[in-house]
């Protein structure tokens, strides 16, 4: 049989210009229920009713129909210019409008309906369209579709359809619609399509709540990794820093173990021993102390001053201070409001900033700590003119066991500015330090001011 070529029918356009016809904006998800709900109506009521159809190429549409094949031994017409297996096909050559047009007609005595469906030129419907390819043709591929069982509507596209099919073995079988229908089976007709509507919004609730929750899941799997690598860097950075002064305490000990050692040269290897030692303890002291601070369960922030808290510090750093030659000043008003953070954390950051302050500024020095208010901050500075740090090495200073700074004394484990970001991120603050070799360097602190919850 040679295919038809009629370029200007669009069963769409017969349709909808004679009156105005209720126009549904439809996803294909939605257009293929509409054909499921009007097939069911046929099959659970046993309706005798040729189907004229037009869907997408594919088993999700086609099954459709193949459900009423199963249960009718009635005729099914499939328009196409490649239709799958059928009943009765009518081949087409759709180099015309109707390729972007899809429709069910169900045509008995008693009952006639018309599901149709066009998109527009701009909007490509794939040929095939896989299980899996629903979500992706809801958003790219929406439909305009009409939902009728109006006769004038019907006998329009009838008209239109004999004339495609004009001079084939189906055109016999198109009939005419009928003068009446059943209110009843539209009436069932209408409450299956609510009920398929409202499945399919269950059905995308529960896929959109399993998307979040797999997109959260993977998001803290990453997270966990994340953790896990870091930790493990963690791990092997800390045994190399272990390492570190037990290879010097080790050698420090052989050479002492000489019977020839000098005493100049013994006292040498004591120091080395002690600066080891204290290294070491240094180490293990900086990382209990992160572990203890992974470990802390999460407490409400206190009302703290920081005039009650900076000058017992201070006052405890004076004789290393004043030891070393540098001088230590700190100007905190009273009036400062309160800062939002637990006592210990707060005493830590001031501790390990100071310590790091005097441990590289060198003798005739200055270290200084000074607090005013920010908006809704509370700025702790805390400056010193020692060694400075080189600008390539700022972005690196809050590194576990980075230390890049030297002093006349051991450079210490390289965990105090890693601890003192830490705690002022877990008290909602941050940290920036402006630095100059050879000029010293500025830590500033912004720490939240403390806001009481309101009283029921």
């Amino acid at each position: 049989m040679n295919p038809l070529r009629l370029q200007d029918i669009s069963l769409y356009e017969l349709a909808t210009n004679a009156e105005a016809v209720p126009l549904l904006q439809v996803s294909p998800t939605i257009f293929k229920s509409m054909v499921a709900t009007l097939i069911d109506v046929v099959i659970e009521r046993q309706i005798k009713a040729t189907l004229w159809l037009k869907l997408p190429r594919g088993e999700a549409w086609h099954s459709e129909f193949d459900r009423f094949s199963a249960a009718s031994a009635q005729s099914v017409y499939v328009l196409g210019d490649k239709p799958p297996t059928a009943q009765s096909i009518v081949s087409l050559d759709l180099e015309m409008r109707l390729r972007r047009e899809y429709f069910l007609l169900v045509q008995s005595p008693q009952f006639t309906a018309l599901v149709l469906a066009n998109r527009l030129r701009t909007s490509r419907l794939p040929a095939e369209l896989p299980d899996s390819g629903e979500e992706e043709l809801e958003r790219k591929h929406p439909l305009t579709a009409i939902a009728t069982c109006d006769r004038a509507v019907i006998d329009r596209v009838v008209g239109g359809l004999a004339q495609m099919i004009a001079g084939t073995e189906a055109e016999a079988d198109l009939q005419t619609v009928s003068e009446s229908i059943d209110p009843a089976i539209v009436s069932d007709w209408l409450a299956k399509q609510i009920q398929r509507q409202e499945e399919i919004w269950h059905s995308s609730m529960i896929s959109r709540r399993q998307a979040e929750a797999v997109a959260q899941l993977r998001q803290e799997n990453t997270t966990l990794l994340k953790s896990l690598r870091h930790k493990d860097d963690f791990l092997k950075t800390l045994g190399q820093e272990l390492r570190t002064p037990l290879t010097t305490m080790k050698t420090a000990l052989s050479l002492l173990s000489s019977p020839t050692l000098k005493p100049p040269q013994r006292q040498r290897y004591m120091h080395m021993l002690t600066q080891a030692i204290d290294r070491q303890t240094s180490v293990i002291t900086s990382v209990l102390d992160l572990v203890q601070l992974e470990d802390v369960t999460d407490q409400p922030p206190q009302p703290l001053r920081l005039a009650d808290v900076v000058p017992g510090v201070v006052s405890t750093y004076q004789p290393l201070a004043q030891e070393k030659g540098v001088m230590l000043a700190y100007t905190i008003p009273e009036e400062l409001p309160p800062v939002a953070c637990l006592n210990p954390w707060l005493r830590q950051i001031v501790i390990n900033l100071l310590h790091n302050g005097i441990k590289f500024t060198a003798a005739g020095g200055q270290v200084w700590v000074k607090a005013r208010q920010q908006e809704e901050f509370i700025e702790l500075e805390v400056s010193d003119t020692g060694v400075g740090i080189p600008p390539t090495d700022l972005h690196r200073i809050f590194d576990r066991f980075y230390s890049v700074r030297q002093s006349s004394e051991d450079s210490g484990a390289g965990l105090g500015l890693s601890i003192v970001q830490q705690l002022i991120d877990r008290c909602g603050g941050s940290i920036s330090v402006k630095s100059k070799p050879a000029e010293g360097s500025a830590f500033k602190v912004l720490l939240p001011i403390y806001a009481a919850s309101p009283t029921a």
